[in-house]
């Protein structure tokens, strides 16, 4: 592996008070220009010596970026926000507990005081070849690193694997796409908004990146419909220890039903790809049908359909399987041991 170095580059630091000003910033550094937001996977790029930009562009003192605010038609959250105050916020408590179920779960308390929930869904890949620097597809190279015979790659993906096995770790974006959530982007030309899931890119569409975000670009806010607001809900991440690890796999659900019957679904994974995962097919599967068992092992073996295994990574599969199955069904009794059943 390459060599760990604990000493940041010299960079400008450069510390905006508005989005305008640092739109401003952004315009006139390019590519050479770093957006620092909560700074967990920002501190580690710069310190390991991977990444060396001209300027670090800070957005802790833009005020307009932080907070959550109610809506004619939901809430919109700052991407300034913090994770521990989306996790503890009552209306998202109450609301949308899917959001804050997966903020409380994202590594350690330190952690959520200073990472942001823009931070969280735009943070970049943790595959440690790519993050040591080595010279793979995602980097700009001609090889994947970690789909060779002798390569570790036990957190790597099962889907959408186009040369590129590396996965997204965020475990507030599949809540986000489960919950319709649009993603408000302020670019050169003005303020776009997009639908969560359409946030992501995959390997085939841009091996370079894991969001559609360009040079010049800031998440500037995410906007929760009320359409989804007291759903019945489900969230399940599961990961080798308790605090601060990224997940190995998370599943998020929202769904209506009458009676027994569901209505209304949607359903997103993580960790299994490049790209938080919709699963419209297991959405379309199991509308209308009886929330029951049979109708989760339905969608459970329809959301690994086409999944493809590493060498090290065969369990992805079964424990999707599950997981997915679970978000239909809920837990009735094994906790997370039984996730990873075959």
């Amino acid at each position: 592996m390459a060599v760990i170095r604990d000493v940041m580059p010299a960079f400008e630091l450069l510390q905006p008070s508005s989005v305008a000003d640092a739109q401003h910033l952004l315009a006139r550094y390019g590519s050479d220009g770093w957006v620092l937001a909560g700074g967990l996977d920002s501190f580690d790029w710069l310190k390991d010596r991977i990444k060396k930009p001209k300027a670090v562009i800070d957005l802790s003192g833009i005020h307009e970026l932080k907070g959550i605010r109610s809506t004619a038609d939901g809430i919109e959250i700052g991407a300034m926000t913090t994770l521990t105050e989306v996790a503890q916020n009552p209306v998202i408590k109450q609301k949308y507990s899917l959001l804050s179920q997966s903020a409380e779960l994202v590594a350690s308390p330190q952690i959520r005081n200073q990472g942001t929930i823009g931070g969280n869904v735009s943070q970049d890949t943790r595959c440690w070849y790519y993050r040591g620097g080595w010279p793979c597809y995602r980097a700009g190279g001609n090889i994947c690193y970690a789909d060779t015979p002798v390569a570790r790659n036990r957190e790597h993906a099962i889907l959408e694997a186009e040369r590129c096995v590396a996965v997204n770790p965020s475990d507030t974006a599949p809540a986000l796409i489960a919950l319709d959530a649009k993603f408000v982007i302020r670019t050169a030309k003005g303020e776009r908004v997009v639908d969560a899931e359409g946030y992501y890119v995959a390997p085939d569409r841009d091996i370079t990146r894991l969001t559609i975000l360009q040079a010049g670009d800031l998440l500037t806010a995410i906007r929760i419909p009320s359409a989804w607001a007291g759903a019945e809900f489900y969230f399940e991440k599961v990961r080798d220890r308790n605090v601060w690890d990224f997940p190995l796999l998370n599943v998020a659900s929202a769904m209506f039903t009458s009676g027994n019957t569901i209505d209304k679904i949607r359903i997103a994974v993580n960790a299994a790809a490049a790209r938080p995962l919709r699963l419209k097919k297991v959405e379309d599967a199991v509308r209308g049908k009886q929330r029951s068992a049979e109708t989760g092992e339905i969608a459970g073996k329809l959301s690994v359909q086409g999944a493809v295994p590493l060498q090290f990574n065969a369990y992805k599969i079964p424990l999707m399987r599950n997981l997915v199955k679970r978000s239909i069904t809920g837990v009735a009794n094994g906790g997370q041991e039984a996730a990873w059943a075959s």
